[in-house]
């Protein structure tokens, strides 16, 4: 995975869809400033954390396979949503004592940052199956799933036109009328 302008990004200017043969893992991390008056606090790990990204993205056998930033709501929250080809890749990132991760961790709860509220840290990991997700993309660029490496980006027709059709194409759950209309009333 390189690198990219998303201002220079081709927009697919189609109904899309993403399909992936193989499992995946959604992974979401960021920060929320707390007290901006503290800036000692949360200025560092603002700093940092676009050099950890840009750390994995130089990085083909990281694991990583796409990673965004997303501000908000409100300009106290930064995060990341970023996409693995597997738990483990991740785990070995977060645990490698040669990579940045490791260090700013340590120094995190070193310094005192840990104990004090003015800055928040959370994360979030979801384990995806191959057949366990949908897509759809109009008129857009590539990201998310699209944009990552082993990805194929086809149409959203022939079967692929609604979040159920792609559901069920993919086998993971009985999206018919019968199964979904006892809920719904």
């Amino acid at each position: 995975m390189t690198e990219r302008d998303d201002a220079t990004e081709d927009v697919i200017e189609r109904r899309v869809t993403a399909e992936r043969d193989e499992e995946f893992v959604v992974f979401h991390i960021g920060m929320r400033i707390n007290a901006f008056w503290k800036v000692h606090r949360w200025l560092p790990l603002l700093l940092l954390a676009p050099r950890l990204v840009r750390e994995l993205l130089g990085d083909t056998e990281s694991g990583l396979l796409e990673s965004r930033t997303v501000v908000g709501p409100g300009i106290r929250n930064v995060a990341f949503v970023q996409y693995w080809e597997s738990f483990d890749a991740l785990r070995a990132y977060a645990h490698d004592g040669d990579r940045l991760h490791v260090p700013a961790w340590q120094k995190y709860y070193e310094n005192g940052t840990k104990e004090d509220p003015a800055v928040g840290i959370w994360h979030e990991t979801y384990l995806v199956d191959a057949d366990g997700y949908e897509t759809v993309y109009n008129n857009m660029p590539a990201q998310g799933l699209a944009a990552c490496d082993g990805t194929e980006v086809v149409p959203a027709t022939d079967g692929r036109e609604t979040a159920a059709d792609r559901l069920e194409r993919a086998g993971e759950a009985d999206t018919s009328v019968d199964a979904v209309s006892d809920t719904e009333q």
